[in-house]
Parts: C-alpha cells; structure tokens; sequence
C-alpha cells in the first residue's frame, strides 16, 4: 500500500476559530454549543466515522488587540474569543472513540513544565496514548499582560525557553521514573518502589526543578510532540524536537522547501528525518456540483467579518492594519516579536511585492486561493495533486460552518480519497505514536533528544 494521507480537525475550544463571521451562518452550531459537553462528545464520534487521525486544538493565552489597538474587534466576532481550556475536554471524547486522538496546544511560555508534564501524563494515561502536545511559544501583548509581564519575550527567547521547558518535560517524562516502579507487593507494604523513582534536579536559566515527576509512566511516557513555526529559529526547534510539524507557504515550492529544511536539520541533531511528519492547512467547500459549491462560497463571502480577519492577521502579525492608509505604497516587511512566518507571509514570502490595497483587499472577503471549492471529485483531484506534489504527509482540515463543513466533506471527498488509495479505510491498533510510525513504537526513538534522558539516568534520589 502506498503513502496515506493523515488528517487532523483543526479546532478551538471556542465559539470560532478562523471562519471570520461565519458564526452568523444558520447551520452553524458552535457558538451556541461549544459550552456543551455533548458537543464535544458528538464531534469526536463524527470524526472517528471519517477516520480522522485527530482533532487538533489551537489555543492562545489572550485577546487579539493589536488591529485599531483595541480588543473590540476581535471580541465583537468572536476571534478566537472566549476560549475555553481544551485540554478538560479530551477525557469526554475519548470516552465516546476508539482510535481518534488528541493533540492540545499549550504555550512554553507561560505554563511551567512541571505542571504541564502531569497534565499530559494524566491525558496520555486517560486516552490510552492517544495524545499529542502541539508546542506554541505565544504571540499576543495581550497574553503576556495576562502572566505579569509589561511585554512579551522577544522571539528568539521565546524558541530559547521552548528549548529548556522541553529538557525538563523529558526529565519528568523519561528519567524520573524506572520501568517498574510500580509493584503494588502487598507482601512488602510496598505500592511504588522508592529506589526506582528519582528527582531531575533541574538547574537552568529559566527554571528549577526538583522533582520527581507527580504521575507514572503513561503508555507513550512522553507525547507526541507537534510544532509549527515557520521562522529560522522555529524550523530548527522543530528539527530537534518535533515528530509532527505544520509548515505553510505561497507556494507547493516553498512548503517543499520547509519539509527539506527541517528534515536537513533534524540529520544535524542525529535524527532520522522519517521520524517526522508534515503537515500543511486545508480548507475545503464541497457540493454534489460545481455550481452549488461555488453559490456555497458567494454565500459563505457574504458573511466574512473584515474586521475580524484583520484582528487575527494583527495579532499574529503584530501588523495592525488600520495604521496602512497610503493604499498605492508598497507592503513592506518589518521586524516584530509576534509570529515572524505571518509578518512574512505577505511581505517577503508573498510571491510578489503587494501594495497596501492588495494587501487590505485580501481580508474582504475569503481567500480563494486558500480554500479548495468544487464538487467531491475536483475536490479529491486538488488534495490528490497537493499531496504529491509537495511530498506533504497530511492535513489540518479547517472547517466555515460547524459542523456542517466536515460533515460534507466526510460524505463527499472521504469516500474517494479511500477508493483512490490515498486514504485509510480503516484506523490501526495502537497509540497516536504507533499509528503514525508503525506498531511497536509507542515511545521516543532513540534518536529523538529526549529519549537521551531515559538512556542515560544521572540521578541523586
């Protein structure tokens, strides 16, 4: 059997995610039930019958308020705005599947690794190793207000703390427990065998910590580990640590490019590059025919929010758009401290210089070069092309109208990317880590960096 596409729901554990407006869409539920654990419950199963590998959840720390320097935008449309903790979600939908896993993002920035390292050992062992951790450093002003900061961490520092949460994480995850540490002997009055459970010790720039890890060994100890991050800095994190990655571009050629990079540079860390996946985004309006999809997109245009595109794209950017009222001068790259690969993203890695108007134009209505919109098997030929083209091992399928958006694409384009081959008719057995890398494998390679502390115990008890 050859190569399968893999694929992940991109979600947010809110009202909207990066359908800007489309709250307002009648067959959209989410703003009115994501509160609702039955929600919750009702998707995971839908996506176990689409045989989604996961349900991948987005997060931030803050409110975008950086457009017009005021939050009211993004609150006004719900821009990733209330946003609940998805992590207390996971319990509950693993409870209702089998084979669907969980990836939960959480910022290095501003959690600490010793209470994070419980939390994902307590999913990883509710799940049954059916977790994965998508590793953000945090853009927003906002968030770093929320933690006591008078700014954020500049960019660089950020990937530099990123680095050390993640040598203390695999500490806690991999060093400080012994395989059998748990006896439960009642002969001996011994539950948990003290010499086999160990404190790090952790000295370093940004954090100490004594240990021992609060949790026992889950099924996969350490979890997957996903990243996204475009950014020189963010391309080498990702080379070092990431099993999973997700790299977008302008173009089929520059996503070739990130994959080949990242995989180059994870040779220089000692790992094989066929230890990490790649994924990109995907968006998706499918009909029974071309003509009723393309009336979906007129329909979905004109409920876009501007504004609340503008609001993400300012936050992420640190760009706030409202400032540009030259319309005819150019678009032109500056540094900022928030997401580098976004500031980018229409300046220096535009496939062309923009004017400010070409620019402002992007954001009124949605991108068509960024949603595939025709009948199931035109939607099925583009995913087919993308690929192979780009050599990409899966997808984040983005979704306009909740849950309407995937259910349309797993009664249409589901069925014949099966025929074709290229997509799974059937879930393997096993832990997330398994599923993508074989049986067998439910734990680090020992190429990764982190499986260096389960190999080499330097340890004062």
């Amino acid at each position: 059997m050859g190569k399968q596409i893999q694929l992940n729901a991109f979600e947010m554990a809110g009202p909207m995610h990066n359908a800007h407006g489309l709250w307002k869409h009648p067959d959209s539920k989410r703003h009115l039930q994501y509160n609702q654990l039955n929600y919750w419950i009702e998707m995971a199963k839908l996506l176990e019958r689409g045989k989604f590998d996961a349900i991948f959840f987005a997060d931030v720390a803050g409110v975008y308020d950086v457009y017009k320097k005021s939050k009211d935008p993004a609150v006004r449309e719900g821009v990733q705005f209330p946003l609940n903790d998805p992590a207390l979600i996971i319990s509950a939908m693993a409870s209702a599947t089998q084979h669907l896993s969980f990836a939960v993002t959480v910022s290095t920035t501003y959690e600490q690794p010793f209470s994070n390292a419980r939390r994902f050992s307590t999913l990883d062992h509710l799940t049954n190793g059916r977790v994965a951790w998508n590793i953000v450093t945090s853009y927003l002003p906002n968030a770093a207000k929320n933690y006591g900061l008078p700014q954020m961490i500049k960019h660089d520092e950020r990937y530099d703390r990123a680095d050390e949460f993640l040598e203390v994480s695999y500490k806690l995850w991999e060093g400080s427990w012994e395989d059998g540490a748990v006896v439960a002997d009642v002969h001996n009055q011994t539950l948990i065998d003290p010499s086999k459970v160990h404190k790090i010790n952790h000295i370093g720039k940004y954090y100490e910590v004594a240990g021992p890890h609060l949790t026992d060994p889950s099924v996969q100890r350490t979890p997957v580990i996903y990243q996204a991050g475009t950014s020189e800095k963010g391309r080498d994190f990702a080379a070092k640590h990431a099993e999973c990655v997700f790299v977008g571009g302008p173009t089929n050629e520059k996503i070739r490019f990130y994959i080949r990079d990242i995989k180059q540079r994870a040779e220089k860390y000692g790992r094989n590059p066929d230890h990490i996946k790649a994924y990109t985004f995907l968006n998706v309006i499918v009909a029974e025919s071309t003509a009723e999809a393309e009336e979906k997109y007129m329909e979905y245009c004109k409920l876009w929010s501007a504004d609340a595109a503008k609001a993400q794209y300012g936050g992420s950017s640190g760009y706030d758009l409202d400032e540009y009222t030259d319309l005819d001068s150019y678009f032109e790259y500056k540094h900022t401290e928030h997401g580098q690969t976004r500031a980018a993203s229409l300046t220096k890695d535009a496939p062309k210089k923009l004017t400010v108007r070409e620019v402002l134009n992007r954001f009124e209505t949605i991108d068509r070069s960024h949603v595939i919109v025709g009948n199931p098997n035109e939607v099925a030929d583009a995913i087919q092309f993308f690929f192979e083209d780009t050599g990409i091992d899966g997808f984040n399928l983005a979704h306009l109208v909740t849950p309407k958006s995937l259910e349309e694409f797993i009664k249409y384009v589901v069925p014949i990317l099966q025929q074709r081959g290229i997509y799974k008719k059937e879930y393997n057995n096993g832990t997330l880590r398994e599923k993508l890398f074989g049986i067998g494998h439910s734990l680090l390679p020992d190429d990764h960096p982190g499986a260096a502390f389960r190999l080499n115990r330097l340890h004062q008890t």
